[in-house]
């Protein structure tokens, strides 16, 4: 069914729009500036939640994540 919605449009799909989007903000502003944002977001994380967070997001790094059953079904 999705295949089918980016098909009628004629346009291109949400999905492509964001890979185009990255790329051209990619090449605006370089890898440098990915770096900068990611290290401006990890600090404000550390400074919201602490040193701790990182051990507790660290032990489920590896665990497969527990999905509740659909109940639209």
């Amino acid at each position: 069914m999705a295949m089918q919605e980016e098909q009628q449009g004629g346009g291109m799909s949400v999905r492509e729009a964001g890979r185009r989007g990255g790329e051209r903000v990619k090449a605006k502003y370089g890898t440098e500036f990915y770096e900068e944002i990611g290290r401006k977001g990890g600090e404000a994380t550390k400074t919201k939640y602490g040193p701790s967070f990182y051990e507790v997001i660290g032990q489920k790094g590896g665990q497969k994540p527990k999905r509740k059953p659909d109940s639209s079904s």
